[in-house]
């Protein structure tokens, strides 16, 4: 008996124009406002004012802007963590206990040394501190991984925990404050990073990180070394790449960054530690990351639209009456929206009974028969 034909094959696209690709993922932001506007409708507000209250409450004003700089700067450190990672196809999902750990790492010295070093120097070794403690942390799953083939998925994820769970210790036990206040005590003036035009210089650091990862990424021997080994890791060792060496160095390289942004935040932002310092912010930089499509410069303008729909959530709260939670329901639908248009990017449905061919390429023209041509 004939198997019947499915209803829809996928197939995948190939050689798709970049104008067709843009116009796609425009569409998709589009359909996401629409969405957008039909909750505010739902909450009782109207779509329009809603969206501008968003943006004069996040950009009308330099307080708000600057909460909007502040907002993005570890949401975009973080995406450029995680970027070579996933392009090798190693899935790091523990940047919130990397985080964590370059933040103890950074407050340890901040409790301990603020009063005998002079400020340069003690910023200096905080930053070191946490990119070191940040690439170990990293390192440690991405060693069994490579050694033994280990999950690295699982292993990072259960990391966090365990990083969140030693600053809860800490802030409960050895660093506490005032006693049974479970509060690391602010940090001293010289622990805390300055500030260029309101906002920490975390900004500048990095803007300075998204030029590095461009180029790492793209001009470099180790670049292209990721780039093969998350192709087909039989391919780089067929090119006598290290897979081992590569792995680690940069699950490290990731690590490390992360550690910084934790550095950043806990320096620059709250000037103190606490458990939730990372604060959610290394898993919605998976989102960041895969919607840039790895591209750096990209995630920097992602990350300053999500920084505004976060900052803005409180202008509509305060001035419309609409639940701050709504913001949170209008970046999951633009997310969920920037992802999906993703795989219509990737592949085409093909209905049943329809014939599969190929756009992007011109039609083939059938060799006349040996008859014919003798014919003409």
């Amino acid at each position: 008996m004939k198997e019947r034909e499915p209803l829809i094959r996928l197939t995948k696209r190939q050689n798709m124009a970049k104008s067709r690709i843009w116009l796609i993922r425009l569409g998709a932001l589009v359909f996401a406002i629409i969405l957008g506007g039909l909750v505010f409708m739902i909450a009782g507000a109207n779509p329009l004012t809603a969206y501008g209250t968003i943006l004069s409450g996040s950009l009308g004003k330099v307080t708000g802007i600057r909460q909007v700089v502040k907002t993005a700067v570890p949401l975009l450190g973080t995406a450029l963590a995680l970027a070579p990672c996933f392009a090798m196809r190693y899935w790091n999902i523990g940047a919130e206990g990397q985080i964590t750990m370059g933040a103890m790492a950074a407050t340890f010295f901040a409790i301990n040394m603020a009063k005998s070093m002079p400020s340069p120097i003690l910023l200096i070794v905080m930053g070191i501190a946490s990119i070191v403690f940040g690439a170990i942390w990293a390192g440690i799953p991405a060693l069994f991984k490579a050694n033994w083939g280990t999950n690295e998925t699982l292993f990072t994820l259960m990391m966090n925990y365990i990083a969140i769970g030693i600053v809860g210790w800490l802030q409960g036990g050895p660093w506490e404050g005032k006693p049974g206040s479970q509060i690391i005590p602010m940090f001293e003036q010289s622990a805390v990073l300055p500030k260029v035009f309101g906002v920490h210089i975390g900004w500048i650091i990095v803007l300075i990180l998204t030029v590095f990862m461009y180029i790492y990424m793209s001009k470099t021997k180790h670049g292209y070394e990721i780039k093969v080994l998350g192709e087909s890791e039989n391919t780089a060792r067929y090119a006598g790449m290290n897979v081992r060496k590569v792995t680690i160095r940069t699950a490290c390289l990731s690590g490390g960054i992360a550690g910084l942004v934790g550095f950043m935040v806990a320096s620059g932002a709250n000037q103190t530690l606490y458990s939730d310092v990372a604060g959610g912010v290394g898993f919605t930089a998976i989102t960041v990351t895969w919607l840039a499509q790895l591209n750096p410069f990209a995630m920097v303008a992602i990350s300053i639209m999500l920084a505004v729909l976060s900052k803005g959530a409180s202008s509509i709260q305060t001035t419309l009456g609409v639940p701050a939670s709504i913001s949170d329901i209008i970046t999951g639908i633009i997310l969920l929206c920037m992802l999906g248009c993703e795989f219509f990017i990737n592949y085409k449905m093909i209905f049943r009974g329809k014939e599969e061919y190929h756009e992007e390429a011109a039609p083939v023209k059938p060799a006349p028969a040996a008859g014919e041509e003798a014919a003409k």
